[in-house]
């Protein structure tokens, strides 16, 4: 036997015909979109050969040795080492003749170098050892291969060696690229799927559209609003829609996507598992994926059936609907090596961005770059929000990417807005007499002015709650829990979190002013569905008065023009189209000039036009798409009151006990940026990652940046 793995042990006959076997999968439910994407009629012929010829190098007798020495079988007699990956090997065994003949010298560079680079090594190619190699062993061994595979094979060659030159690869200014990104991120895919024993893709038992429009009548007992009726009937255009919080957006993207592959992202990952939940369970569609940084854990405690099963098909992109955060996917913009997976399989399917503006300058211009990138294969994209930076339009527009744009402003007023000249703190009195018999939220711009907000407001009034990102994963979910089915006369003071993530509707709300796309996504927090009905009494009271994290988190250029915007509207009813508007204005490229949020989106966008390829590991990818380095940690005092969780982790050798474990320990995580606490941290005995901080922790307040505990053994 020729052996292809060790763990579980595979020939590679078998590992073969599972990639074999998941391609004829692949072409079944994908065939004519793959072929659109790579512009190539034989395309799939070429996946094929790719497919069977991409391990044969594992016949090199090194290799074998390495597999036969971890399951105990007899080495066999080499001169050589085992010093040359296999996939330098494998394009030995093709028919170079044959192919050129068929195809040309472009298809061939395509083919070679997708099996070459089928895993990305930093490896130095030494040729002469390689032709060695190939003479003086593969050839020598090549009646074992040819018995196991029933085939014969003719002209094993080197004359491929140059396709192993780094000047030589396959870049976006190369002819026939598009062949060769769907060449090597498809076998990326094939691949890895059958390394995982896992069909590449999963067919759905109905499209996601007729699933959505039996939902919408069945259950929420109504017809198609006007942006679903507009989505379904563009299903094959690209979109750009804004449209109010509560006007049914999701179900919107849901009909346009219809039956293709697709991923739907957003933001914040509290927002991702609801949309997950409300797919998977109320409108039971259950070949939904789930792609975060904690998905297992979500699915794990949510009691899902299978959880790691669905977690391993989840992170091999085989479901035909994904929900994902944006760093899962919007990385194949940096071009790094191996980036060829993720854009060969958004090249033939949909892909929605939900709520665009939430993220950084630097974070779009990877999403439009990635959404041109896309457009070239013919993938189609809808990025639906409710308010949308006009610049982001004008990219597109100058890129010369067609889409339909389109408006859809909720037909009721909600809010009639005060702007406040006092700061937020010095109205805690008139906050509170509000609450006395109604729901008030307050937001601020940092989770440090919220904690002081709430420690003024405590006092004097007991129905204070607070939520913000620095508590630990299980106080912090309790709280996610209890404001989304809050429903009494109180107060909740949190940040920015609340502004996407959560389903909820208070009856008054004072904010710190923050830019003005984030301060309308507040305002749908308050009288969510409701029309206005108060007479001349505001419901919004904005503050823009020492708002904190003016110039850090908030551009402050933005942050000032955006307050002699807001001074026309004081005291006046505010109309969900006039919102847009005031975005439009506020985010033109004329009103930004000079702006540090322009230079960073510009530079940002320059950076992704001339990035080099293959500079980049993906890890340094991640790293780009990322805010700041965050690390997870553990407070000190939860460490010891669970001290025992820990030391039942190290002894436990069941792996599903294990796997409990652990999730009970990430339960007790929270994310805090690198910076904030790198003086005070300390390594976790037996888990890697995570580590100790050494701040005080309560599950009222959360972590206490800062507030180191002294004498601590």
């Amino acid at each position: 036997m020729i052996y292809a793995k060790s763990n579980p042990v595979e020939s590679l006959k078998s590992h073969t015909d599972y990639l074999l076997k998941n391609l004829t999968i692949f072409k079944n439910l994908y065939g004519e979109e793959v072929i659109r994407a790579s512009d190539f009629n034989d395309i799939w012929e070429l996946l094929s050969l790719s497919c069977f010829y991409h391990d044969l190098g594992k016949l090199f007798t090194p290799f074998q040795n390495e597999i036969r020495k971890k399951i105990g079988e007899p080495l066999l007699q080499t001169q050589f080492k085992n010093e040359v990956p296999h996939n330098f090997l494998s394009p030995s065994f093709i028919d170079i003749k044959a192919l050129r003949q068929k195809y040309g010298e472009n298809i061939y560079k395509s083919l070679a170098q997708a099996i070459i680079y089928h895993h990305e090594k930093d490896k130095d190619v030494d040729f002469k050892l390689i032709k060695n190699i190939v003479e003086n062993d593969l050839k020598k061994n090549i009646e074992n291969l040819e018995s196991e595979f029933n085939n014969k094979f003719i002209n094993i060659n080197t004359l491929y060696v140059n396709e192993l030159k780094i000047e030589n690869r396959i870049r976006e200014s190369s002819n026939d690229y598009r062949i060769y990104v769907i060449l090597k991120g498809l076998l990326n895919r094939l691949d890895h799927s059958a390394s995982a024993h896992v069909d590449v893709e999963i067919q759905p038992s109905d499209s996601i559209s007729n699933i959505t429009k039996k939902y919408i009548q069945d259950k929420l007992k109504g017809n198609l609003r006007e942006p679903q009726q507009f989505c379904l009937e563009n299903r094959e255009n690209n979109i750009i829609m804004i449209a109010s919080t509560g006007i049914g957006k999701t179900e919107s993207a849901l009909l346009w996507i219809d039956n293709s592959k697709s991923f739907f992202t957003l933001p914040i990952r509290v927002s991702i598992n609801a949309i997950y939940r409300r797919v998977f369970e109320d409108m039971q569609f259950k070949e939904a994926g789930l792609l975060h940084s904690s998905s297992f854990e979500f699915m794990k405690t949510q009691g899902y059936e299978d959880s790691f099963e669905k977690y391993e098909i989840s992170r091999q992109l085989s479901y035909p609907l994904n929900f994902s955060t944006i760093d899962q996917l919007f990385t194949f913009p940096f071009k790094y090596r191996g980036y060829e997976k993720i854009l060969a399989t958004l090249a033939y399917s949909k892909v929605v961005i939900d709520e665009i503006q939430a993220y950084s300058p630097k974070i779009v211009a990877a999403i439009l770059k990635g959404i041109e990138m896309i457009n070239k294969f013919n993938g189609k994209f809808m990025i639906m929000t409710a308010t949308l930076p006009n610049i982001f339009v004008e990219f597109l527009k100058k890129r010369n990417i067609e889409f339909e744009f389109t408006k859809f402003p909720l037909d009721i007023t909600r809010h009639r807005m005060r702007l406040c000249e006092k700061s937020i703190d010095e109205d805690i009195d008139i906050i509170i007499e509000k609450a006395r018999d109604k729901k008030v939220l307050i937001i601020v711009n940092t989770v440090k002015r919220a904690v002081e907000i709430f420690e003024k407001v405590r006092i004097k009034f007991s129905e204070t709650n607070l939520l913000h990102s620095l508590f630990i994963q299980e106080d912090r979910l309790k709280k996610e829990d209890n404001i989304k089915n809050y429903n009494k006369p109180g107060i909740w003071i949190s940040t920015q979190l609340v502004e996407a993530s959560l389903d909820i509707d208070f009856d008054f709300l004072f904010t710190e002013l923050s830019t003005l796309d984030s301060l309308f996504q507040r305002m749908g927090r308050c009288y969510r569905k409701r029309e206005y009905d108060l007479g001349d009494e505001p419901n919004i009271f904005v503050y823009p008065k020492d708002a904190s994290g003016i110039g850090t988190v908030y551009d402050k250029d933005i942050f000032i023009k955006g307050i002699e915007i807001l001074k026309n509207y004081d005291l006046k009813l505010l109309k969900e189209e006039e919102k847009m508007q005031m975005v439009d204005e506020l985010y033109s490229r004329k009103n930004l000039e000079g702006s540090d949020y322009l230079k960073e989106f510009d530079n940002a966008i320059n950076f992704l036009d001339a990035v080099f390829d293959y500079d980049l590991e993906q890890k340094d990818a991640h790293k780009q798409l990322r805010e700041m380095a965050n690390v997870k940690v553990i407070p000190i005092e939860v460490y010891e009151k669970n001290i025992l969780v820990f030391e039942n982790y190290k002894k436990e050798r069941d792996f599903n006990r294990k796997i409990e474990l652990f999730l009970k320990i990430k339960q007790l995580t929270l994310d805090v940026p690198y910076y904030k606490v790198k003086n005070a941290l300390m390594e976790v005995k037996y888990v890697r990652d995570i580590f100790l901080v050494k701040f005080k922790y309560d599950n009222i307040i959360g972590l206490h940046v800062g507030e180191e505990i002294s004498n601590f053994i």
